[in-house]
C-alpha cells in the first residue's frame, strides 16, 4: 500500500452571487433567496504517493494545490477517496492552530498535543522547538506580538518535532529569510535520508528538481501531468509561457532531430542552436574553465512583439543545471516582423562538470499576453570535457591552502 494515495479527487465550492452582510438586511427580506455559483477547484485527481517519496505538486495561481494538500489533510471534504498511512503533519497555512493571545511554550505544546503527542512529549520537545525556531529571546512573549517569520518558523520546528511518517508543506516557507530557509532544506535533505513522505507544494522549480522523486502538475484543477520533476518543471514553464492551457490536455513536447526542429505556437521557428567560444568558434566539445556563449537562430513567421527566449540546460540524468531568460535583461527586445531572424545568445563560465548536455529552449512573445511560439527539445548536445572531474553537477574554481597550525600554548593558571 503507498503512504498517500488519490482516486477521483474532486472539489467543488459554493460562491454567493450577494452576501447578506446585517441583520437588518435579513429581517427586511426574510424570503430572499441567495443564489450560488459553482466553482470546480479539483477536478478527478487521481495519483500515489510511495512510502519513502519526496512528492512535488506543481501548478500555477488558482490551479487547486492547496486545495489539494488539505484535501489530503482531512481539512476540506470531497468526493472521491483518499487515503493516508502513517501518523501526519501538516505545515499548510501560516498561524493556523495557533492562538495569538497565548505565549510561544503554550502554542508548542497544544499543536503538538493535535498532532498527536501527548502533553508530556509535547512538553519535552518544547526547547527543541524553540531553539531550531531561534525565537529563545522570545519564548514569553505572545504570538499576536510575532512577526510573520518568526510565526512560520515557530509552526515549522513544531511540525518537524512530530515525528510524522507524512509531512504536507505548503509553499510558507518564502516567508523565512535565507538562513532559515537553508536550514529547512537541511531538514529536508534529512528526512529525505530518513525514507520519510513528504508532499511538497511549491512554486520553485529550482526546489522540486532539487529534492523530490516524482511531481504533479495542476491546471485549473486538473492534472496535466505526473512525472519526473524536470518534466513537469518544463510543462510549468510552457503553461507561464503559454497562458491557459485545455484542463487535461498535453502540453507540447519538444522535438525535433538534427540542429533544428521544435513545436509550438507556429508563429516562430528556431531553426538552429549551436556553443562557439570567445572567438566565434562552434565547437561540438567544449573544454571546462572557458567562457562560452549558447545561440539560438529564430525565424518569426508573423509580426511579433517583444519576443524572449528561455534556456533550461539538462545534464545526462535530465536535471536543468542552469536555467536563464533573456526578459531578465532585455524585458523590451523590440518589435520583429514576419520573415525575419533573431538570434538570442547566452554567455556563461563554463563551470559544468564534464558530460552530455542538452539545451532546452521555449520561445515566447508579447502580445496581448505573453504566449509560447516554439519550443526546442533534444535536438542538439554537446560535450565538455575536464582533464579531472569531482564528481559534482559544476566543478566551480577553488582556492586549497595547506598551513602548519601553531602549536596551543599552554597558560599557567594562578591558584
Amino acid at each position: 500500500m503507498p503512504a498517500v494515495a488519490a482516486r477521483g479527487v474532486s472539489k467543488t465550492f459554493r460562491l454567493p452571487e450577494q452576501q447578506v452582510h446585517t441583520l437588518k438586511e435579513r429581517a427586511l427580506h426574510p424570503r430572499r433567496r441567495i443564489r450560488y455559483q459553482t466553482f470546480g477547484a479539483l477536478n478527478d485527481i487521481s495519483f500515489a504517493v510511495e512510502h519513502g517519496e519526496f512528492f512535488g505538486i506543481a501548478g500555477r495561481n488558482g490551479s487547486g494545490k492547496s486545495t489539494l494538500l488539505k484535501c489530503i489533510a482531512g481539512i476540506y471534504k470531497c468526493d472521491g477517496d483518499i487515503w493516508c498511512r502513517g501518523r501526519l503533519s501538516t505545515l499548510i497555512e501560516l498561524g493556523v492552530g495557533f492562538n495569538m493571545e497565548l505565549a510561544a511554550r503554550d502554542n508548542v505544546v497544544l499543536n503538538g498535543i493535535m498532532m498527536g503527542l501527548s502533553p508530556k512529549e509535547a512538553r519535552k520537545r518544547y526547547d527543541s522547538v524553540i531553539e531550531f525556531a531561534e525565537l529563545e529571546e522570545f519564548r514569553e512573549l505572545k504570538l499576536k506580538n510575532y512577526s510573520s517569520g518568526m510565526q512560520v518558523r515557530l509552526a515549522f520546528s513544531v511540525a518537524i518535532q512530530v515525528d510524522a511518517d507524512i509531512l504536507l508543506i505548503d509553499e510558507v516557507l518564502a516567508v523565512g529569510d535565507a538562513a532559515f530557509q537553508q536550514k529547512c532544506f537541511d531538514v529536508f535533505h534529512t528526512m529525505r535520508a530518513q525514507g520519510k513522505t513528504i508532499v511538497f507544494v511549491t512554486h520553485d522549480m529550482g526546489t522540486l528538481q532539487r529534492f523530490c522523486h516524482r511531481a504533479l502538475l495542476l491546471e485549473r484543477g486538473s492534472l496535466v501531468h505526473i512525472g519526473q520533476p524536470a518534466e513537469v518543471a518544463d510543462r510549468y514553464l510552457e503553461l507561464n509561457f503559454g497562458g491557459p492551457q485545455e484542463p487535461g490536455g498535453e502540453a507540447p513536447d519538444g522535438g525535433g532531430g538534427g540542429d533544428g526542429g521544435g513545436e509550438g505556437g507556429g508563429d516562430a521557428r528556431v531553426l538552429e542552436v549551436w556553443v562557439e567560444d570567445d572567438e566565434g568558434r562552434r565547437l561540438p566539445a567544449i573544454p571546462q574553465g572557458r567562457r562560452i556563449t549558447l545561440r539560438a537562430r529564430v525565424r518569426f513567421s508573423v509580426d511579433v512583439e517583444d519576443p524572449e527566449a528561455a534556456v533550461h540546460i539538462h545534464n545526462e540524468d535530465l536535471k536543468a543545471v542552469l536555467i536563464a531568460s533573456s526578459w531578465v535583461q532585455h524585458p523590451r527586445s523590440g518589435r520583429f516582423g514576419a520573415g525575419e531572424d533573431v538570434v538570442f545568445s547566452f554567455t556563461f563560465q563554463n563551470v559544468l562538470a564534464p558530460g552530455r548536455y542538452s539545451p532546452v529552449i521555449v520561445l515566447g512573445a508579447h502580445d496581448a499576453a505573453l504566449r509560447v511560439v516554439d519550443r526546442f527539445a533534444r535536438g542538439f548536445t554537446f560535450l565538455v570535457t575536464a582533464t579531472s572531474a569531482m564528481g559534482g553537477v559544476v566543478d566551480l574554481p577553488t582556492d586549497v591552502s595547506i598551513e602548519r597550525a601553531e602549536s596551543p600554548v599552554a597558560h599557567e593558571v594562578e591558584p
